[in-house]
């Protein structure tokens, strides 16, 4: 036997048995990741298609078909809360993996601080939601009649589900992360997906509740008042942060990417409210396809961040892999429950899963990449990646989310591989 062939085989296998390890190693890194991020991400898919079903619902409303700017309105909050909710848990998540809660003095102060800013926070979000929306429904429908009453029945409904929806899904983020400091959980994994679907569900049934009641007033003064009432909220939690020495720098930073995510979102705003009487479901997969990409680059982007600030190094490779393929089998659950219930009306074949498939990789790939370089491009720049990254990646994968998956329907209707075209009969049944 040739000895140069013996020295090749034993390279060969010492380079396979290297890879191995490597591969273990990698896999053994992310094992934690696995266990607590799916679970969690399955969860929040529960609470993505309940916001699906609801969006898909509401359509059919009288509150909805009335006041159609209802439905512009409808992602510019949900992003802008979301955000909120998720910049909470991000910066909790990294207080908790600092070490920070587990004094009681300060875990108390983080506690009320984060609550009370996180009300300010919402209030003028709402308000500036629904004044945006109230706009782009002046915009979008030049020849709609609007009025002083219709405008702040818009904002009033608004600021009213974004202050009580923020009130409960602020406690039960700070709970939530709280347990699973007690049970060495990292919060990292679990914290953003579950804030962001909880509060979409939360907001959604608290905003067509304030709808309902204020429409059948409307003509009245009852949404001045109330719009009144929760302005005047704004400077009363306003002074409980001014007072907290740890949370009061966070008052006047990090109000430029929430607006600026507003606007991003915004156009997905637009597109929805243009395409949702034209396609067939798209108000029941459009929550899910961009929830489940925004909420693995969070996850992303929040250990990054968690990451800098302790000083550590993140195993990028590895980590992005573990999300990015993490996407499959929750995107697979999501079909077959969709297909199951037979929900959204849809043809369901083989055209329209493998596409489907392919746009939520897209969006995944996209939300990833782009996640790790704002949180890095922000930290070099002297930012807290916690306060300014999430609000620029959720808003940017609204808008191109939407847009992907209005082209994916347009492509499959005009080739004639799927007709996702509202008919007369989709309408009657």
């Amino acid at each position: 036997m040739d000895i140069t062939f013996v020295f090749d085989l034993c390279y060969v296998g010492l380079r396979t048995y290297a890879r191995i390890l490597h591969t273990l190693k990698s896999y053994a890194s992310v094992m934690p990741l696995f266990t607590q991020s799916l679970p969690s991400l399955i969860i929040s898919l529960v609470g993505l298609i309940v916001a699906g079903v609801l969006m898909d619902e509401y359509q059919h409303w009288q509150v909805f078909a009335n006041t159609s700017e209802l439905f512009i309105l409808l992602p510019i909050l949900l992003n802008l809360k979301g955000n909120l909710e998720m910049i909470l848990a991000s910066r909790f998540s990294t207080s908790a993996n600092l070490g920070e809660l587990d004094y009681k003095p300060t875990r108390k102060q983080l506690i009320l601080g984060n609550l009370a800013l996180l009300q300010v926070q919402a209030l003028v979000a709402g308000a500036i939601a629904g004044l945006a929306s109230f706009a782009l429904g002046l915009v979008t429908r030049p020849g709609s009649i609007s009025s002083y009453y219709e405008s702040i029945y818009m904002t009033s409904s608004s600021m009213v589900s974004a202050s009580f929806s923020s009130a409960i899904l602020g406690v039960f983020m700070c709970a939530l992360i709280l347990i699973c400091r007690q049970f060495q959980i990292n919060p990292d994994n679990i914290a953003c997906p579950l804030a962001s679907a909880t509060g979409d569900v939360v907001t959604l049934i608290l905003l067509a509740g304030c709808a309902m009641i204020l429409q059948d007033h409307m003509e009245t003064l009852l949404s001045t008042f109330v719009f009144l009432a929760m302005t005047l909220a704004v400077p009363v939690f306003g002074v409980i942060v001014w007072r907290n020495k740890r949370i009061k720098p966070l008052l006047f930073a990090g109000w430029t990417p929430i607006i600026i995510a507003m606007i991003i979102s915004s156009l997905a705003g637009v597109v929805l409210e243009h395409y949702v009487e034209k396609y067939k479901g798209i108000a029941l997969l459009t929550p899910v396809l961009i929830g489940v990409a925004g909420n693995l680059g969070s996850i992303y982007a929040s250990r990054i961040s968690t990451c800098l600030h302790q000083d550590t190094e993140e195993d990028y490779r590895a980590v992005e892999r573990a999300l990015f393929f993490m996407n499959i089998p929750v995107q697979l659950i999501f079909l077959f429950i969709i297909w199951a219930f037979d929900m959204g009306s849809l043809d369901y074949n083989f055209w329209f899963f493998i596409t489907y498939l392919i746009v939520s990789l897209i969006c995944t790939f996209f939300c990833l990449k782009v996640g790790k370089w704002m949180t890095l491009a922000f930290w070099k720049m002297g930012y807290d990646p916690d306060n300014y990254v999430i609000p620029y990646l959720t808003a940017t994968i609204d808008a191109v989310g939407t847009i992907l998956l209005v082209a994916t329907f347009s492509l499959l209707t005009n080739s004639g591989a799927n007709n996702m075209e509202i008919t007369d009969h989709t309408i009657t049944t």
